[in-house]
């Protein structure tokens, strides 16, 4: 072997192992993801509901959250990602005088204070998912093994944004067992400026990570479907649906951002009658959706995505309204599979029109969630190949491309600022002298 090849050999060890190790960490995510929906499923969707206690659990876990949220483990509060975001897409300058700040938001005792967070989120069934503390987590292993061991050349090389960019694509992948997953939400969201030096790295990480990562927490991840060709009378509803879809994307996102600051106000105030107000109304939603408001919506989205009927199209309101007031108030969680599940809700006003088959059905709630998606989110490729791996049919990828594109351009027109921009120009605007966390205001995902 030569001395070229060895030490290349070497780093190819280093970063599989360190990806069997990335899998082993997202274990407790996933687990408390499924508890939220073994919650749901025995509480609400049972033969015998029990609603009136499954309100008693939504309301104490949401207003203990919040509580905790906006107290003590303040620093725990939202999905982590804007700090990773920031070291991304900052000014050199900015990205100087404030490295050090952000890559501590970064930091392994942050996702342990994000922990208590999330058991209390998916205890009380709070509308977000697990992506951006899974991304969060994966930035935060990468960067502590760097600062904890200096001399760990595979790492000690690259500049610490590129670390907690790769260790944040590799967090996804591993978490959702798909690595091209990863290093599509890599190039697209998180390493905007940090490009090409990400992918392999990346896929490396979240490639051996799948090989331990768990099953668990994902019934929307789907086993594969061959739904067959798109039927050419279906093409009428697939322009509607994307278009249906990104005025909903941008919908939610303008009702968010007013939402966030609303309770970030009332909450500074009065925070005791806030929580309570807060874990009423999530409450209420519970109770008039009969649980379907509660968790991600994977529940609602796996039977969409197989042509499963989805119920009442007030459903699609409920969920919008518990998606909104989830991410204002601070739960550790995101809005990928939120939005994705509203998207799919789409199709609820189409069950049971003649012609319209189940195979029908399935692709345009694949349509839909991707349009809404790509609307409120960004990233076409990122988005469609989202939808792609929880439904799996690779017949409809190229479609799924299309419309996550036409969304994707509609959105950034209809719903203005985004909400990861968002976020990164809040923490940018904070004075520097200012006590700065990653929940300075929610996170985006």
């Amino acid at each position: 072997m030569t001395p070229v090849r060895a030490p290349a050999a070497v780093a190819l060890a280093g970063w599989l192992l360190l990806g069997l190790l990335f899998g082993l960490l997202m274990w407790p995510y996933q687990a408390l993801s499924e508890l939220g929906f073994l919650l749901q499923r025995g509480l609400w969707l049972a033969a015998q509901p029990r609603p009136l206690l499954g309100c008693v659990v939504v309301f104490a876990a949401t207003s203990l959250l919040v509580l905790l949220a906006w107290g003590p483990l303040a620093a725990g509060r939202g999905g982590g990602t804007t700090a990773l975001l920031a070291l991304d897409r900052a000014p050199q300058a900015e990205r100087t005088a404030r490295e050090a700040l952000w890559l501590q938001q970064l930091s392994l005792a942050t996702q342990l204070r994000r922990l208590p967070l999330m058991l209390l989120t998916h205890l009380g069934g709070l509308a977000v998912g697990v992506e951006s503390p899974s991304v969060a987590l994966g930035a935060s292993v990468l960067l502590a093994i760097r600062r904890r061991w200096p001399r760990f050349q595979l790492l000690a090389a690259l500049p610490p944004q590129l670390v907690a960019v790769i260790g944040g694509a590799a967090g996804l992948g591993a978490a959702f067992r798909s690595p091209l997953l990863g290093v599509a939400y890599g190039l697209e969201e998180l390493g905007q400026r940090s490009g090409l030096p990400l992918v392999l790295p990346a896929l490396l990480l979240a490639g051996s990570g799948t090989l331990l990562a768990t099953t668990t927490g994902q019934p929307a991840r789907l086993p594969g479907l061959d739904l067959g060709a798109l039927a050419p009378e279906l093409w009428g509803w697939v322009v509607l649906l994307t278009l249906v879809g990104a005025a909903g994307g941008s919908l939610f996102v303008r009702l968010l951002l007013p939402a966030a600051a609303w309770v970030k106000r009332l909450l500074a105030k009065r925070l005791l009658v806030g929580a309570l107000l807060l874990a009423a109304s999530l409450t209420l939603l519970a109770f008039v959706s009969g649980g379907l408001s509660l968790n991600d919506g994977s529940l609602s989205l796996a039977a969409a995505l197989s042509g499963e009927s989805v119920g009442s199209p007030l459903l699609w309101l409920w969920r919008l309204l518990a998606s909104v007031l989830s991410l204002a108030l601070g739960a550790p969680g995101g809005l990928m599979h939120d939005s994705m599940s509203l998207g799919a809700l789409l199709i609820s006003p189409l069950q049971g029109l003649p012609g319209l088959t189940s195979n029908d059905l399935a692709q345009l709630a694949a349509v839909g969630a991707t349009a809404l998606f790509a609307a409120a989110h960004g990233a076409p490729l990122f988005c469609a190949a989202f939808v792609f791996t929880l439904q799996g049919d690779p017949a409809l990828l190229p479609l799924l491309l299309l419309v996550a594109a036409i969304a994707a351009a509609l959105g950034e027109r209809w719903r203005g600022e985004g909400w990861n921009d968002h976020q990164v120009r809040v923490l940018l605007e904070a004075k520097p002298s200012a006590p700065q966390n990653p929940s300075a205001t929610p996170s985006s995902r």
